[in-house]
């Protein structure tokens, strides 16, 4: 990574990337993606079949931050209160008190997100739109900074339930991991068998305060009227001709948002106080393509909403 925007802040975020990518081989993609949440508050959903690290990458940015961490298996006969609390009787007092669930946690890693039930997404969607839980008809807030990783399997489908667009929504990021080629399958065996024999330490993490301070700069990152008028040309563009008739709902402004800040956050890691067109190419798939639905005719056709994302912006002139 090229040397962060001065600061102490940065330094630590350097050093953060840093030591990811030396236990994540092969994933800096992933990696990009997890600080850029971290640095704006922004939900990720990971998407990679079984064994690609999703659940390692999210429990290394937990070790790498002093934050609380908390990791929920998802399961068909999860409950809603098991994510966000719920009321206990106390005898001594004759009252209700509340006990808090692992959603009050920084970072809560939700894995295998599809397989819970409806009304336990319906409960996850609030704490992640309002940053808040309403239990009893009270309303607690949630820890700042809070981040809920989200992981789901794509190749196994019984017993789960597919997540609604309004939940699909609520993630910044949605991100698709693949199977790592022949050099970089080997790194992470060598890398698997050396913490095998020599396990690694813990250093310190990067404080909450300097994470703040980071996310203040990184809205700070200057996005000229131009770049901002490429990003709503994208957006746009998956609701009027051409590119409307393969799709069923079209990106809604969230996206635009979603992309802008996201290209902010990834100018900053790269030192930079401006985002490019480079940052929103980079990132416009994994922002985008999950906002919208295609129509049955395309995707009878083979067509993904990555594909359309992909010929939009090869289609779009950035300045």
């Amino acid at each position: 990574m090229d040397d962060m925007v001065a600061g102490k802040a940065g330094a630590e975020i350097a050093r953060l990337i840093d030591r990811l990518e030396a236990g994540l081989i092969g994933s800096e993609a992933l990696i990009e993606r997890l600080v850029i949440g971290l640095l704006t508050g922004g939900h990720l959903l990971i998407e990679g079949a079984p064994g690609l690290a999703k659940t390692r990458a999210v429990r290394m940015l937990s070790d790498a931050v002093t934050g609380d961490f908390a990791r929920i298996q998802c399961t068909p006969d999860l409950l809603p209160s098991d994510l966000t609390g719920t009321d206990v009787y106390v005898p001594e007092t004759g009252s209700f008190s509340f006990s808090k669930g692992p959603v009050f946690h920084n970072l809560v890693l939700v894995d295998e997100i599809n397989r819970a039930p409806p009304k336990v997404q319906s409960a996850l969607l609030e704490a992640m739109a309002e940053h808040q839980v309403t239990s009893g008809g009270t309303t607690w807030a949630l820890p700042d900074p809070f981040i809920v990783a989200a992981t789901q399997n794509p190749i196994e489908h019984e017993g789960t339930f597919p997540l609604p667009e309004a939940q699909l929504d609520r993630f910044m990021l949605h991100v698709l991991l693949k199977q790592p080629d022949l050099e970089t399958e080997r790194r992470i065996l060598d890398l698997v068998e050396r913490e095998s024999r020599e396990p690694v330490g813990k250093p310190s993490g990067v404080s909450l305060d300097s994470i703040r301070e980071a996310r203040k700069k990184v809205f700070d990152v200057h996005l000229s009227p131009a770049l901002r008028d490429f990003i709503v040309r994208i957006v746009v563009s998956t609701r009027t001709p051409p590119f409307s008739h393969e799709i069923e709902h079209a990106v809604s402004p969230r996206g635009s948002i979603a992309l802008a800040t996201a290209a902010k956050a990834r100018a900053f890691m790269s030192g930079r106080d401006h985002a490019l067109p480079e940052d929103v190419t980079a990132l416009a798939a994994d922002a985008l393509s999950h906002r919208m639905v295609l129509t049955w005719k395309a995707t009878s056709e083979g067509r993904t909403a990555r594909m359309v994302v992909r010929d939009i912006l090869a289609a779009t002139e950035p300045l």
